[in-house]
């Protein structure tokens, strides 16, 4: 008998592998080709697999044992997480500059030194002001003598009101250019807007600077915080105050921080929304710039059948199966189970079907055993 079956099988081997003595030129044709052959290879494998369970039964033989591990199948959470580029940034940045202009005369700070608000940055040049000021006020003396003139004469009714008048605006329209050239004077200090380091130093003594051009960029490196573009899948995956975990390579530092901000529109040009969370330096380290992983929960499953991702194994149908230990006649016999998965996240993968609590499991030496291998367990103490 179990030769009749095995020519069978041969027989219908050979007329599979057969090639058609033409095959179609044209794509249609080839996929339709290809196709008909991955047909005809299922409905051989099914026929390899009932021949095979029909040799078992006519023919007994010595059942195959095998080592194995196994668990029994339990109910867990299973959570998949989500790592993103994020950066380190400086809640609070300011640019100390010159609001008048001028040749820069000193630069009082260096890059990385610690200023306070209100600080001395630096000093301009404003002797062109000066030269100014002292031309008006040579006018200015003047034009005070004409108007005490014109005022008396004007007092004594003598003179016309239009002489007085204008002496007498002459005097106030230089008196005002005085007030205005002082207020420009007394911006030739620069001073530091805020409390913070000196992170960057754009001009320096001797040079021009233009009117609001920076000379200096402080930072605020007390506040801090880590911001992070999030792909638009994920907009419901986060809220504030959310926690996630911020990795920093090039300190290796872990930390857990809160999400502050979720950003309220998306970006057009990478479909990106951002979140921010709040943290420290952690003693100097955290410097702005510097790169950082983010690690956030997108999905969560409660009480969900969990198992490794390596030990599933799929047969010519596409079908994913495990084996399972099942006690028969005082022996843990293996058993071919065919299941469903769905989501999967560092080596797990979550079982939808098939499987069920209590189930045993094999972990290791899945690949060594068949449908009807006696199963010595390893791991007995499971």
């Amino acid at each position: 008998m179990k030769q009749i079956i095995l020519s069978t099988l041969a027989i219908l081997l050979i007329f599979a592998c057969q090639a058609p003595e033409q095959w179609p030129e044209d794509i249609a044709g080839k996929k339709a080709l290809l196709k008909e052959k991955r047909t005809e290879l299922q409905i051989l494998q099914s026929d390899i697999d009932k021949l095979n369970e029909e040799l078992e039964t006519l023919e007994p033989k010595k059942i195959d044992k095998a080592v194995v591990d196994i668990d029994t199948v339990k109910a867990t959470n299973f959570k998949s997480y989500v790592s993103v580029q994020a950066n380190v940034v400086s809640d609070d940045m300011a640019m100390a500059s010159s609001e008048t202009g001028g040749r820069i005369l000193s630069v009082n700070v260096e890059e990385g030194q610690y200023v306070k608000r209100g600080g001395l940055i630096a000093r301009v040049d404003l002797q062109s002001l000066e030269k100014q000021k002292d031309e008006l006020v040579t006018s200015l003396n003047f034009a005070t003598t004409v108007f005490e003139r014109q005022k008396r004469l004007w007092d004594q009714e003598i003179g016309s009101e239009l002489q007085y008048l204008e002496a007498k605006t002459n005097k106030e329209r230089i008196e005002k250019g005085i007030a205005q050239i002082e207020t420009q004077l007394a911006k030739e200090n620069v001073y530091a807007p805020i409390s913070g380091i000196i992170d960057r130093e754009f001009l320096s003594a001797g040079e021009m600077a233009a009117p609001g051009a920076p000379i200096v960029q402080i930072l605020n490196t007390t506040k801090i915080k880590v911001v992070a573009d999030i792909p638009e899948r994920n907009l419901q995956s986060v809220k504030r105050g959310d926690q996630v975990e911020i990795y920093f390579p090039a300190i290796d530092k872990t930390i857990n921080e809160r999400i502050s901000l979720v950003g309220r529109s998306i970006d057009p040009s990478n479909r990106t929304f951002k979140i921010e969370m709040n943290t420290s330096t952690i003693g100097g380290l955290l410097k702005p710039n510097l790169l950082a992983e983010v690690k956030f929960n997108d999905l969560s499953i409660k009480d969900a059948i969990v198992i490794p991702v390596d030990i599933i194994q799929e047969n010519v149908n596409g079908e994913e199966y495990v084996y399972i230990g099942t006690p028969k006649d005082g022996k843990i016999i293996a058993e071919k189970l065919v299941i469903e998965t769905d989501q999967s996240y560092d080596s797990q993968i979550v079982v939808t079907n098939g499987l069920k609590e209590s189930d045993i499991l094999i972990v290791k030496g899945h690949k060594s055993v068949k449908n009807g291998t006696e199963l010595i367990i390893n791991n007995s103490e499971k």
